[in-house]
């Protein structure tokens, strides 16, 4: 590892920021500059997709036709959408990218004055369903039935381009790197420490500067999402973004999730299903798979695990 040097980027992208990380030769700047540059222009392809809010994107027009015609998309983001429905009926509905159908009343990029009236969030949860969702396998088309129906691939989609990144990347003969698209994250190969991991904090929750946890992670993916992230006082009252598509209203309970899988889409939808599935239903379904890590803290700053984590003990400052 004496001949390699760590390189570094980050530049803002999906309303957050988008880091690529890489292990390369000493002073070959220029090089790697040239490398990183192709991870982003990468990110920037996929984005021109997935993205749900620029106009002129596949998704876009998908959801421009809502309720009036199936659209035909490129293959990429037809498997995203078919592996986001999978994750729907595996999470019972708690994952759903037509979640989106909700912006329009709880929104946090600008500032919430008073709670939106019951009867608009019942009016709006009716258009939150994945089932509103048709593929047309053969003819490669994407039909939202139902006309108040929106896709939104937050939590999939960050996943998804860092994971991209990453295969990009390797093509490019990178063979150790790290990427993390808003927060989710996705390593392979050694890193420049000795024991070859990747060391990952974890954020307080009620303090963003300070890491309450240093994770080693290896080939593996991590993502963090808690209710700091983005919210609203209302009448001295916390309201977080993370809001159940069911009910229409944020949960309480838990202040954040931490998940390691093996796959970098999966590790934000199973930290928002465990937000909204709550602290016991939450870890009996992390659970459920051996391959799935799970660390939370809930809103009397407790720290819970899954079983197969237990060893974070030792690493909580």
């Amino acid at each position: 590892m004496t001949h390699l040097s760590v390189y570094n980027q980050s530049r803002p992208s999906m309303s957050s920021t988008l880091d690529i990380t890489i292990l390369y030769t000493k002073n070959q700047h220029n090089k790697v500059d040239s490398i990183i540059e192709e991870g982003y222009k990468e990110a920037n392809r996929l984005i021109s997709l997935i993205s749900a809010w620029d106009k002129g994107t596949e998704l876009y027009n998908v959801n421009e036709n809502a309720g009036k015609a199936p659209v035909k998309v490129g293959k990429e983001l037809f498997n995203l959408i078919e592996r986001s429905i999978n994750l729907s009926q595996l999470t019972d509905g708690l994952f759903d990218v037509t979640f989106a159908s909700i912006d329009q009343i709880w929104y946090f990029d600008k500032p919430i004055t008073e709670p939106p009236i019951h009867d608009k969030i019942s009016a709006s949860v009716r258009n939150i369903n994945y089932e509103f969702i048709e593929l047309n396998q053969k003819e490669q088309t994407i039909f939202i039935t139902n006309t108040g129906t929106k896709i939104e691939l937050g939590a999939i989609g960050k996943g998804f381009i860092a994971n991209k990144i990453k295969l990009k990347l390797e093509k490019l003969g990178i063979t150790a790197g790290l990427v993390s698209a808003g927060g989710d994250m996705v390593c392979w190969g050694d890193s420049i420490h000795p024991d070859g991991m990747w060391k990952i904090g974890v954020t307080n929750p009620n303090d963003k500067s300070d890491i309450i946890a240093w994770l080693p992670i290896k080939n593996q993916s991590i993502a963090t999402s808690g209710n700091y992230e983005r919210f609203a006082i209302l009448d001295g009252e916390m309201y977080s973004h993370i809001i159940n598509p069911k009910t229409g209203y944020p949960v309480k309970g838990i202040k954040s999730v931490t998940i390691l899988s093996p796959d970098v889409e999966l590790c934000d939808v199973i930290a928002t299903t465990i937000f909204l599935k709550g602290k016991k239903e939450g870890l009996e379904f992390a659970n459920q798979f051996f391959d799935i890590q799970c660390f939370l803290v809930d809103d009397n700053n407790e720290y819970f695990y899954s079983e197969n984590l237990k060893s974070i003990e030792s690493l909580i400052k």
